[in-house]
Formats: C-alpha cells, structure tokens, sequence
C-alpha cells in the first residue's frame, strides 16, 4: 500500500490523479479555490453520502473540516487566505475520530486525505485513563499507609471515592456493639462520621460485601432501592450505585458504596472493576489500622502492670520515686521499683527496687514477673532472706536466663523516728543522709537473683531521724556517663556529694535533685536504665496526698 505521503506527491505531479485517488484506502475529497467540491473517491462518498462535484464543501462535510478549508484556504475580505495552511485537522464523523491532512495544488484546490484514527485515539485515551488510575491508586496507597489510624483510614477512603470515582461515597465498618461506624463524603464537601443502628440488608449486596463475598454487578440493583441512610442529604434522585467489599488481612474491612447522580452515566464495567482495586488497597489499609488499634489496647493494658506504680499512703513516711527507661521513646525497661504499705497500722511498709538484666521489653517482661512473685510473698515480709530465697527459686524454675539484682527495704514509724530494714541481693547499697549532711552506706550486701541455685544476704537495720533520708537508686544512676568529654561516669561520689547536699529536703525534692543532676551530666548521651527511691522521716506535719496518690509526701 502507498503511503500517505506517496500518494500526496503523486497527486501533486500529474493532472490525471483519479486512477490514484479512487484506487487509496483513505476518503479523498478535491476541493477549488472557490470552496467547492471538484472530486471525491469512493471512501470520500461512503463516509459523506451528499458529497457530489460541485457541492459546497461546507453543505457535505463535518463543520470542523468545513472551517478548517475556509480558515486555510478561502481568501477572506481583503483576497487573501489566512496563511500557511494547517497540517492537519481532528474531528468526528458519526461515531469515529478521523484526521485529515490537505495538500494545495498549484492550480488553487486542495486535496483532503482522511485517515481513520479512531483506533489510535481509543488506545491513546484508554492509556491516558490507566496512567490517571495508576497515579491515583499510587497517591491513594501513600495517603492510606500515611495514618495508623482508623477513622482517618476510612475518612480517607470516603474523601478520595467521592471525588475521583462517584458522587457520593459511604464506608460501612464492621458492626461494633449494635451500630456500625461509617464515614459518609460527598464530591465537593467533607467526611462526616456516624454509628448507624442500621440493617445492611437493606441495601442490595451490603450484608454480603461486609462479610466478604464478591461484588453484586451495579446493572443488578435498583437504584430507587438505596435507603435514605445511605444517600446524603441533598443528594438527589440516585442513578447508579456500587457496592464493594473492602478485604482486610483474613478478616473484611467493612464496604464500600458509591453513589452517582441520575444525571450522570452509570458505571460501565471498567469502572467497577477499578473501584474494586481501590477497595483492595483501601481495605489493607483499613484492616493495619484496626490490627494496630487492637495491638495498641491490648499492649497498653499489659503495660499498665508494667508501668512503675503510684506510690500509696503511708502514715508517717515520705516516699517518692523517679524512673527513666533507656530509651526516652520508651515507657517500660528493666529498672522497677514498688511499695506496698503495711495492710494494718504499725506495721512494716515493704520498698522494692530491682535492675534487671538487660533493656527493653524482654527485660520489662521478668521485671513483671518478679514485682508479681513479691506481691505474693507479702505475707512473708518481714523476713528478708526468706522472700529473697523464694523469689530466686521462682526465677529458676521459670528457665528465664536473664537475672536480677534487688534491694528490700521494710519501713515503719517508731516514736518519731522511721526504722528502716535494708537487704541487698547483689544491688549497689542504698545510701542514708543524715540531717547534718552526712551521708552512710547501708551495710548490707548479698547474691543477685536468678543465677544460682542457692543466693545469701545481709540485712541492715537503721534509724531514720525526722528530715533524714535513704535512698534506693539502680546502677543507671552512678553508671551514667556524660560530663565535659561525655565518657565519664557520674560515679558514687558525685551522687553523694549531691546527697548531703540534699538535708533535710522531703523525699520528692531529693529525687527530683538527683534526676536533674544526673540529666544535666547525661546530656544528649545514650544511658541505661534508671530508677530512684527516697525514703524520709518527715519533719512535723504535711500535706496528705489527695485519696491517697500523689507525689508521695504524707502527713507525719
């Protein structure tokens, strides 16, 4: 077959062109300088059955071909055409895309060559259509990955449906209780949220998408079947509707529901199937938001029994307490520390302060473990050895193979005073601060816990005078290492000088001061665990904590 241009310059050399013209496989029209038809081959009369030689082109063509001859090639008022003479022109005939290319002859007339692009521009449309999806299935992913939270997962969803794929949008979650939690969107407004007590069979293929099963095909419902629950306010009469589950991770995500106007065409084939994929990835995502939620709840009440506690009510002594996991963007480590007041007046209130090996939730796990072990052995309290030995036993047959260092201290109100009973199981020794500013190492040492079969300790007994302290701190505490070059360790001694400077001070105010001094050396620099104790016998009376909880500080 000649080519296109072959045939043009074929034209253009010879006067005798019908033999080429009529033998092309393109419409050819011949038009004179004076606008009128001069010849057409057979194509030429099939697609324009009035054409004929001496009609007007514009009374037998299509008025875009029409202006495209007069624009380039009938001269205007002052006797001249428009100029050089457009390449080509697109335009309809019936319902097929046709391009057309003319070709001035010398004698003043113009060829017309039509070319069938309807093929080329259906490709070009439909590859212009896959590339927009693509890129909005790309935005959609990165907008629905961006948040770990449900309600905006599904605000998300109902947003970008009503704007890129219908009208009108409605995710339907998974019914929670008696109602079931929707977001509801509109083309030009904003996700609007609501818990609807509502029968998902009445809208045709809703009850089956929301446990799952495939799509109804949206030529099989009835539109004037859509509830009102489900068509916005102000929406109008429904033309086409869609209803698609959204898959989650085993389990679906909820549906979805697309609403278009009676005024717009219903959604053909493609666009369903289109809809579909979004669902998918709006599905996924909906489903990481609700796993994460689940994770989170549950993660946060196991964590609670994790957390260091409040600090109770205990007639006449002071405590306070002070905890920093290893890492700031943690709330749970291997440090830990409880108090557990006497459960009748004149009793021994039991302190214990622990370091477990290790960092991070492992360590957080036998941290649980342990402060659970001696809250059953509460009522063995008041003999140190015994509930040290038990808990070592317990830790043992437990197969853990990480150990703990602990220090018990057992307190109570004697005539004033505050008697202390100190027990270290491997522990750095509390330090006491007298009211003069002296500051003592409790004499008591023992075996860490959890190691070896069979553990030893040392208890210490003391005094504390009204304004004097023993504090209880984990290793976190002197092993932290800052200062000038950042490597050195903030040491006993320093921790001690800070003590006797603390005389006199509540419990709350010592702790306080030991973690500022201690952050100050830290700086930016990484640091392990730590946890703080003060114990105080009081100086007269103080404020009661209100309902028991507070900071610590309690009346004498």
């Amino acid at each position: 077959m000649e080519s296109f241009a072959k045939a043009s310059d074929r034209t253009r050399g010879t006067d005798d062109t019908g033999a080429v013209w009529e033998a092309a496989p393109y419409p050819v029209l011949v038009v004179d300088a004076g606008g009128a038809v001069r010849r057409a081959n057979h194509a030429a009369g099939a697609l324009f059955p009035a054409v004929r030689p001496g009609a007007r082109l514009a009374d037998v063509v299509p008025q875009w071909l029409a202006a495209a001859h007069h624009r380039g090639f009938l001269p205007h008022q002052d006797g001249h055409g428009t100029g050089a003479p457009p390449p080509a022109v697109i335009g309809p005939v019936g319902d097929r895309t046709y391009e057309a290319h003319p070709t001035r002859h010398e004698d003043g007339s113009v060829v017309w060559w039509l070319v069938d692009d309807t093929d080329h521009r259906l490709a070009s449309d439909a590859l212009r259509v896959e590339r927009e999806r693509t890129a909005f299935l790309a935005e959609a992913s990165n907008l629905l990955l961006s948040s770990l939270n449900l309600e905006r997962c599904m605000d998300v969803t109902a947003r970008l449906a009503a704007r890129h794929l219908a009208d009108a949008a409605m995710v339907i979650a998974p019914r929670s209780g008696r109602r079931h939690p929707v977001t509801v969107c509109t083309m030009d407004g904003e996700p609007r949220r609501a818990r609807l007590g509502v029968d998902p069979s009445d809208v045709p293929g809703l009850a089956e998408a929301l446990q799952g099963f495939p799509p109804v095909p949206s030529r099989w419902i009835d539109p004037d079947s859509a509830p009102d629950w489900v068509v916005p306010d102000g929406f109008g009469r429904v033309g086409s509707m869609v209803v698609t589950p959204l898959p989650g991770h085993g389990v679906p995500a909820g549906a979805l529901v697309l609403l278009r106007r009676s005024d717009r065409t219903s959604f053909n084939d493609s666009e369903e199937i289109f809809a579909r994929l979004f669902a998918a990835r709006a599905g996924a995502a909906m489903s990481a938001a609700r796993l994460y939620a689940e994770q989170a709840s549950i993660t946060e009440i196991l964590m609670r029994e994790l957390l260091p506690p409040r600090l109770h009510h205990v007639d006449g002594v002071e405590f306070a307490a002070g905890y920093r996991p290893s890492a700031d963007e943690e709330r749970i480590g291997g440090d830990f520390y409880d108090v557990h007041p006497a459960s009748v007046d004149g009793q021994e209130s039991l302190v214990v302060l622990g370091d477990v090996c290790g960092k991070g939730l492992e360590a957080a796990v036998l941290t649980g473990k342990i402060r659970n072990t001696l809250h059953a052995l509460l009522p063995m309290a008041d003999d140190h050895q015994r509930v040290l030995r038990l808990l070592n036993g317990a830790l043992l047959d437990s197969h853990h193979t990480r150990f703990a260092t602990l220090v018990l201290a057992s307190a109570v109100r004697r005539s004033g005073n505050v008697r202390l009973r100190l027990t270290s199981a491997g522990h750095p020794a509390p330090l006491i601060v007298r009211a003069d500013g002296r500051v003592e190492e409790a004499d008591t040492k023992g075996m860490l816990v959890g190691a070896l079969p069979r553990i030893e300790t040392r208890t210490h007994t003391t005094e504390l005078a009204p304004g004097e302290s023993c504090l209880l701190f984990t290793d976190g505490i002197t092993e932290a290492r800052g200062g000038p070059l950042g490597d050195e360790l903030f040491g006993e001694d320093r921790l001690r000088t800070a003590l006797a400077e603390c005389a006199g001070m509540p419990a709350e105010a010592i702790v306080e001061r030991v973690r500022m001094l201690v952050s100050e050396w830290l700086g930016t620099g990484r640091h392990d665990d730590m946890a703080v104790v003060a114990i105080t016998a009081p100086r007269g009376a103080h404020l009661s904590a209100v309902g028991g909880h507070g900071p610590g500080r309690f009346t004498a």
